[in-house]
């Protein structure tokens, strides 16, 4: 695949409006939040009641009637082991949709620039680690969220095949497991870092001793503050014109057992650890090779304990709403 030449690398997110789908999600919040740190002021978002991102006609007429000039793309139907692996068809489904439609109208109104973001799991389950971003498609996919895969591996290719047909000037990252404020903490549908932190909670304030956890703990996994990896969008944004993905994380991986310690440490020191080994782990390990972003100028700032502990913050300040997040 060839890449756009780099007329501009110098371009500015200050020079036009931003879209941002899905900005109240995790990342949509968070990328919501640099942006208007950063001093932009023509940001540019939209409810699910507003628009439903799986209506072409419907994301057309958006896209026509506010004419954005970037689009950060991080909508999506999300969640941890249990969603992905009960919800296959509905990720799939969801998620083609909402990166079709996105992509399709970014091109027809001449969109300056887009950024999707994929994850992690598209890489095989067999990957060497750490994961290269050339190991796509170099063989089969983690079975309980190949469905959620695929349909990201889909817009990565997308993102592609539009730069290579239309010349659209069109970038894909992949970051790696994400925390953070506005998290989903829903026991059914979260991943491995929330679900931790609220049974930990919710055992403190009844007093339980010992917390569940799912699988034997022997699992790997890299995380990433939500607030660096909007940080590493905008720093993409104006700095990577390439139609190869891109790896966002820390390089760093931790076993679940060492998580759930981190986070018991922090929320309920006097738990016991309870591991179920009758659920699922997961693939074995999931650490990415950051080289490449590495080279461009970026690297994260938040260390892994203390983005948990003010995560764990935010949840307590915001438990009612946050417990019901999706």
């Amino acid at each position: 695949m060839t890449s756009l030449p780099d007329t501009k690398a110098s371009l500015s997110l200050q020079d036009g409006s931003v879209y941002v789908a899905g900005h109240r999600g995790l990342v949509g919040s968070a990328v919501t939040r640099a942006l208007v740190q950063s001093g932009h002021t023509n940001v540019l978002t939209a409810t699910r009641a507003e628009l439903d991102l799986r209506n072409q006609a419907a994301v057309m007429s958006w896209f026509e009637k506010n004419q954005p000039s970037y689009v950060v793309l991080v909508a999506g139907t999300v969640g941890g082991i249990m969603a992905n692996s009960t919800r296959q068809a509905e990720f799939l489904y969801d998620n083609l949709m909402i990166h079709a439609t996105v992509i399709e109208a970014a091109r027809q109104t001449n969109v300056d620039k887009l950024l999707y973001l994929g994850s992690s799991c598209v890489y095989p389950r067999s990957a060497t680690q750490p994961i290269t971003e050339d190991s796509l498609l170099t063989g089969p996919l983690e079975p309980t969220n190949e469905g959620y895969a695929i349909a990201k591996i889909s817009g990565i290719k997308l993102c592609q095949f539009y730069r290579e047909q239309y010349g659209c000037n069109f970038i894909s990252a992949m970051p790696t497991n994400l925390y953070g404020p506005n998290d989903n903490f829903d026991l059914t549908s979260s991943h491995v870092l929330p679900a931790l932190m609220r049974k930990f909670h919710e055992a403190k304030k009844a007093g339980t001793p010992r917390v569940p956890i799912w699988g034997s703990g022997s699992a790997k996994r890299e995380f990433l503050h939500v607030d660096d990896l909007a940080s590493a969008c905008l720093h993409l944004m104006e700095h990577y014109e390439d139609s190869r993905l891109i790896n966002v994380g820390t390089g760093v991986d931790c076993s679940i057992r060492e998580l759930a310690e981190m986070i018991g440490s922090i929320v309920y020191p006097e738990a016991e650890l309870d591991f179920d080994t009758s659920k699922p782990d997961g693939m074995p390990r999931k650490v990415l090779d950051v080289s490449r972003i590495t080279e461009l100028g970026w690297k994260p700032s938040i260390e892994l304990s203390e983005g948990i502990r003010q995560t764990y913050e935010w949840y307590v300040a915001n438990e009612q709403t946050a417990r019901g997040a999706s």
